[in-house]
């Protein structure tokens, strides 16, 4: 039996959102491998330590080491790990997360270059970043999209659409959030009945700040806290239009499980979104803080209900590719 450790945030119980390694772990589990994973701990100091014990208790034990790697400070984790693995001589996979991750090889091209260049293959889940390593010359890299369970998602087809707005992701700062509220702020000036519902946890933004940014717009929004996929899903029936406001991104999974669900999209056109979504086609891409351009499609959308009808099915279809059942089978092409 193949063995991994897989080193990541496993950080759900703590109330922030389902991370990589904890979806995709149980999925390898499922498929025969005997996966160890670290850490759930919540204090970033405590989890490092956790993580470097699972490290250096295991790497000479498993086949492969799994990292998910980021590019704040998550990245120290990764960079320690990773050298770990090259001292022991160890199988190292990366896989590369977050929208500033381009920004960090360009700016610091010595510390990743420690991490990417020498990996057994690097994972990168979005064309984008697959581009960006490649121009980098790092030759080591698999496109290996983010994995959903279709089956898990109910799909809902959107023939006619109010302007009942929904939106998920973590409150901070780099999703935008207070954009989607400025959208709605306009919107109340054609359809006095659009509603803005927000899933996630805080991050950075607080449910009040955000709250009273809305008071102060005189508009209403509802705050659900972070919910489980089956519970937003359930909620998604309730909505009509998924927006994604991100400054930055690479392939959000969020956005996928939307069109999964049948909501058509529209999101900032940025980072490795235009890599995903093709405008017109699978979603409304606007510039990104463009809140007009973003009004103005979500008015598109209203009023024309075969764009709906398109963008619905266009967006189902182009998930189904990143079923598990398709996507396990380049994993098992390099866990060999």
């Amino acid at each position: 039996m193949i063995k991994i450790l897989y080193i990541g945030n496993q950080l759900s119980k703590h109330g922030i959102n389902v991370s990589t390694i904890e979806t995709l772990a149980p999925l390898l589990s499922n498929e025969g491998y005997d996966v160890i994973t670290a850490s759930s701990q919540k204090n970033i100091f405590f989890r490092f330590l956790c993580m470097m014990k699972a490290t250096f208790l295991n790497v000479s034990r498993v086949d492969y080491v799994i990292i998910d790697t980021y590019s704040t400070l998550n990245f120290c984790y990764a960079l320690a790990v990773s050298q770990v693995c090259r001292a022991f001589g160890t199988k190292y996979i990366p896989i590369l997360h977050g929208g500033n991750l381009p920004e960090k090889i360009d700016n610091s091209p010595y510390l990743t270059g420690l991490i990417f260049k020498n990996a057994y293959v690097n994972s990168v889940p979005s064309q984008f970043l697959f581009q960006k390593l490649k121009s980098k010359s790092y030759e080591n890299c698999v496109f290996i999209p983010n994995q959903i369970e279709i089956n898990e998602y109910p799909f809902q087809l959107r023939e006619k659409v109010k302007p009942m707005l929904l939106w998920v992701r973590s409150l901070t700062s780099i999703y935008n959030p207070k954009m989607a509220i400025d959208v709605i702020e306009q919107l109340n000036i054609y359809y006095p009945d659009v509603e803005l519902c927000m899933v996630g946890p805080e991050k950075g933004l607080t449910v009040e700040e955000l709250k009273l940014y809305a008071q102060n717009k005189n508009v209403k929004v509802n705050f659900t806290g972070r919910l489980s996929k089956s519970e937003w899903a359930k909620l998604s029936k309730q909505y009509d239009v998924f927006i994604n406001t991100t400054h930055f991104d690479n392939t959000p999974v969020s956005v996928m499980e939307a069109m999964a669900l049948g909501l058509p999209v529209v999101s900032t056109n940025v980072g490795g979104i235009p890599f995903l979504l093709k405008d017109n086609e699978t979603a409304l891409l606007v510039e990104d803080s463009a809140v007009d351009e973003m009004v103005y499609a979500i008015v598109e959308l209203v009023e024309n209900h075969d764009l709906v009808i398109k963008l619905s099915e266009n967006g189902r279809k182009l998930v189904e590719q990143f079923d598990w059942n398709i996507v396990k089978k380049r994993w098992k092409e390099i866990l060999k």
